[in-house]
This record gives C-alpha cells, structure tokens and sequence, in this order.
C-alpha cells in the first residue's frame, strides 16, 4: 500500500505562516507569567488573526464551525502549535476543549441532537466556555476505564451522579464538566458507562483542589493547565446532558481519545524540535575542553540520535494519522499506540540531552528546558500509560503467529527437508562430482 502525505502547496504556506506566528507572536508569551484571564486578554487578537487566515477550530467539520482538516494536516499544524503551551489555545484547538468538543459532535451525530451545538458546543468553538474531561479516578486504575466506580442513576426526568475524579484538566477554571459514570453495572464494561455534561455550578459538584504535580508542585488554584481533584455528591442533571444515546461512553471516548493521541504526538515533536533547536545553538557555541561542543563526539552522537529518532517518530505519526484518514482510527489502532510509546521516548530523550548539553544553564529555570523536561516525564502517562499501550501492539503482533514445539527455524529440520525436497537435485549434484 502507498503512503501519501502530500499537502497542497496553499496549505504549506500556511503551514509557514505559523511557524513564523509562533515564534514572533506566541513564544513572547511564555516569559510573562500571566494569570488565567490575563492570558485570554493578551491572545484574544492572536485568535482573531488565526480566525481570518481560516486556521481556527480546524479539528471540526465546516458545518459545526471548524475547518474539516484531515489527520495529516491537523498533525503537522499541531507539530507547529506544540512548541508552546499556548500555541494550542490560540488557535482554538487546545485540550481538552478540543477533545470535547468531538465528544459532543460525536454526540450529536450518534442522536441527531442539534441542541447540543447551540448549548455547549459553539461556546466551546467561540472561547466563550471551558471545558473539563472528568474521566480519571484517584482510586481506581486509570489504565483500566472499566474499573470506574463513579456512578449515574436516573431518578425520573434527572440522573444523579456520585463519585470521586481527580486530574480533570482546567477543572478548576471549566464552565462545564464531561463526567464519565457507569450507568449500568450489570452489563459488561464496555456497554455500562455513559457521558454527561455537568455544569460547574450544578449543586453537589465541588471542586476539591488544583492537584500539584511535577511540572508545577507548588500549584496556584485556578490557574490554566491545572488538574482538578473534584467530588461530585448526589448532583442531579437534566436528562437531556447525557451525551449519546446511554451505554455509549467508551464508543465516544474513544472517539475522543484516537485523534487526541495523534495530536499529542506531533505536539511532542514540536517540543523535540524546539529542544534540539537549543542544543544545536548551544554545541555551536559553548567553549571547553579545548574545542566546541559540537567538536566533541559524544555530543554529535546526541545531534546524530535525536534527529533519527524525530525523523523515526514524525514518519510514524504521519502514517498513522494518513490512515485515520483512509479507513478511520478504528483501524489505525495499533498504529496510534505505536507512536503513543514511541514519540513519548522521543521527547524525554531530545529534551534530557539538549538539558544536559547546556548544563547548570539547562537545568535552572533561566532556559524552557528544565519546564519542558517535568511536563515531559507526563507524556508517558496520560492517554494511556505507554505499557498498555506497548501491549495493545504486542498482543496485535503475536496474533500472527502460532505455537511450535519445534522452532519454524531450525536448522537440522529444515535441512531434513530440504533434502527430501531436493533429492533428485542432489543425487545428480553427487553423481556428478563422483
């Protein structure tokens, strides 16, 4: 089968106007330490002008307000975008609203519910509501989604949803929350969980703390990227936030989480070009031990390394989401786990050598390499730990094979064989030589 991942050349230009965006408009950003609202303040004209280069939500189909981009072109903007942790929120396509907002167009599709548009999904597509992902629980195993034990009850026109969630990204500054709960215990796991849609202001939703994590353990509530500890008692909901038809909660996370996964990945590659920029910058120009860095052969076999393994872990992830686009990310299953793993070890190795080729430098808070390094250490967790995910493709390739006493290989059984097959062959051979 041929790999295309041609783009047309109206969208490369596109494709360096970003480039150029983000380096001059975005990354300025980084150095100011703004609060929440300050940051939406500061960007909001950055938005508008994504907006007018028709850049905006492109995540979406045109008809619910994005730009119907492909997973191919999605993943090479997003490989743009990820080199800052604002590049993402500019362009109106950042997690986890994005990843919500097709839940919800999932939802919509699944039902034939336009009202979910006009009340959830357009605020989302317009930046005038925040969403959260309610998914994960601190005791349960976030690996195994079938062990959920937060659980939704309907009691007449309402349901009433009790549990525990925590790491709820920007749960603490959402408007709106996507919980998951197990809606029917009795049938298997896969059939028993559901989505709603929870207002922050519902009754019974409180929001416990912001949790600190490595990347920021000394966490300041309310603020952009923080992940949410949230305790939900006897909240009672409409029946009418339920997203799809009920049962259908792993069906739309899936949904959700299939392209996010490839869009992390480019996003990775972002923060491994960015980082390997900063190396390349530093070998040519730090002075020691006689020579420059760059002259020296363990820090070339670094340039050497990470620029394979980018290169390694950018084909990967285009493939993968070119066949998204073929045959959808059902199907492209193994694919996206590949690069999941894959593109994870990527960053953490790109990061740690670029970190290490600067020093004490790299390593203070005075170069972006000691704050992309923690939130690195994340990417091999979150979607998924990547042992789940190594397994998923080890149990796809062993379905190709089958148990032997004997090894397939062997030699004196194969020669054995080879023998009987070529016995005419080889009486002539040493008839011949007699």
């Amino acid at each position: 089968m041929a790999w295309d991942f041609h783009t047309e050349p109206e969208f490369e230009e596109q494709l360096e106007w970003m480039r150029e965006f983000v380096r001059t408009e975005i990354f300025p950003i980084e150095t100011l330490k703004l609060g929440y609202d300050d940051v939406l303040t500061v960007i909001k004209p950055l938005q508008e002008e994504v907006k007018k280069r028709g850049l905006w939500a492109a995540h979406l189909p045109p008809e619910l307000g994005g730009m119907g981009f492909g997973q191919v072109r999605l993943g090479l903007m997003h490989e743009i975008l990820g080199q800052s942790p604002y590049g993402p929120l500019v362009f109106g396509n950042n997690a986890p609203d994005s990843g919500n907002a097709e839940l919800l167009a999932v939802g919509m599709e699944l039902t034939g519910r336009h009202d979910i548009r006009e009340r959830w999904l357009q605020p989302l597509l317009d930046g005038t509501m925040r969403s959260g992902f309610s998914m994960t629980e601190p005791n349960t195993a976030g690996s195994d989604p079938r062990l959920l034990s937060t659980r939704a009850v309907k009691d007449g026109d309402e349901w009433v949803i009790n549990g525990r969630k925590w790491y709820t990204t920007n749960g603490s500054v959402a408007d709106i929350l996507v919980v998951m709960a197990v809606t029917n215990p009795d049938v298997h796991p896969y059939q028993g969980s559901s989505m709603f849609v929870v207002p922050v202001t519902t009754p019974g939703v409180t929001i416990l703390r912001d949790v600190g994590a490595m990347d920021d353990p000394d966490v300041t509530y309310g603020r952009f990227g923080n992940h949410a500890e949230i305790l939900y008692e006897d909240v009672r909901i409409p029946a009418d936030h339920l997203i799809g038809p009920e049962g259908a909660g792993f069906q739309l996370a899936q949904a959700r989480l299939g392209p996010g996964r490839i869009h992390h990945c480019m996003r990775w590659l972002g923060q491994s070009q960015r980082a390997f920029d900063m190396m390349c910058e530093r070998a040519l120009s730090r002075y020691t031990h006689g020579s420059l860095l760059a002259e020296k052969q363990t820090i070339q076999n670094w340039i050497a390394d990470s620029m394979a393994e980018m290169h390694a872990a950018r084909l990967m992830t285009l493939h993968a989401a070119w066949k998204m686009d073929q045959v959808g990310a059902s199907a492209a299953r193994v694919e996206i786990a590949m690069i999941k793993y894959y593109g994870a070890q990527v960053l953490y190795n790109v990061i740690d050598r670029a970190l290490q080729t600067y020093g004490s430098l790299g390593y203070s808070a005075d170069m972006p390499l000691e704050a992309m390094y923690r939130a690195a250490r994340a990417a091999r967790i979150y979607d998924g730990p990547d042992e789940v995910h190594r397994q998923t493709v080890a149990r796809h390739a062993l379905r190709n094979y089958s148990a032997s006493e004997i090894p397939t290989q062997h030699i004196p059984t194969r020669q054995a064989a080879a023998r009987e097959k070529f016995a005419d062959m080889l009486e002539f051979l040493e008839a011949d030589q007699a």
